[in-house]
């Protein structure tokens, strides 16, 4: 099955289509149980970080960079991290202020992704989209639980016999027969931002090609939707998430959020 694609034209639209139809035969209430990610290029596939590294005509070009980053990121950032972390949380933390990894972001909020979506709405050149992914089908398919796994689950989840625990650092030398995966990662609260903005992670086995090609490999794309937003309506939706209050200053609450929002809304 192909990847479902849709076109939104107002915020509205967006949350109608996001809402399941019909309330949840259990606790009567509409709640998407999908994950959320924007991005600035509807036709970009979904690369991580870790795959953009290098650039990406073509990308994957320095994944095998991902242990040396992982590890001078731990080096250098020990100053700056109040409690010591476990190397699932660094991984996490690393992802989260910026370093190139494996982990590509995603949020339970529609919302959420439609302000990354359109954080800049001047000068628009292509649609942008919001991606949904079913991610308790994907955890269906690779035997995992239908819940969101913990940073301490993984271990739990992938440690085989428990003579060596499975840490990063075993994911990075996995030989290249080692089963394929997929998984939501659910971190921990390590700061404001990432509660503010309701953050999840996914984590692949594969880093060499992007997640859509991924899941589209083990017969997957139905668990992914694309929400296309049309050039002319990007304004317009920005304009929306800014009215219902899902900015820079809310998603960033510190002072770099507040200065960034200044600099959008008054550029």
């Amino acid at each position: 099955m192909a990847i479902r694609e849709i076109i939104v034209h107002t915020l509205g639209e967006l949350l109608d289509r996001c809402t399941p139809a019909e309330p949840d035969p259990v606790t009567g209430r509409r709640r998407d149980t999908g994950v959320y990610r924007g991005a600035f290029d509807a036709a970009r596939p979904l690369l991580t970080s870790l795959d953009r590294l290098g650039g990406v005509d073509p990308p994957h070009t320095k994944a095998g960079l991902e242990a040396p980053v992982l590890r001078n990121f731990r080096r250098y950032s020990r100053p700056y991290v109040a409690t010591t972390l476990s190397d699932w949380e660094l991984l996490v933390a690393a992802q989260h202020h910026g370093a190139p990894t494996r982990l590509l972001d995603w949020s339970y909020s529609p919302l959420v992704a439609a302000h990354f979506a359109t954080q800049s709405a001047r000068g628009d050149r292509a649609p942008r989209a919001v991606w949904r992914l079913d991610w308790q089908r994907v955890h269906a398919a690779f035997g995992f639980p239908g819940v969101a796994l913990l940073t301490e689950d993984l271990e739990r989840l992938f440690g085989g016999d428990g003579s060596e625990p499975f840490t990063p650092w075993r994911l990075f030398d996995a030989p290249s027969d080692a089963p394929d995966f997929a998984c939501l990662v659910e971190p921990p609260s390590l700061d404001a931002r990432i509660t503010a903005q309701s953050a999840a992670f996914t984590l692949c086995s594969d880093k060499t090609r992007p997640f859509d090609a991924f899941l589209a490999a083990h017969d997957l794309d139905d668990a992914l939707t694309r929400f296309v937003i049309p050039v002319a309506e990007t304004p317009r939706i920005r304009d929306q998430l800014d009215l219902v209050g899902f900015d820079e200053r809310h998603l960033f609450p510190d002072l770099d959020g507040v200065a960034a929002m200044l600099q959008r809304y008054y550029g």
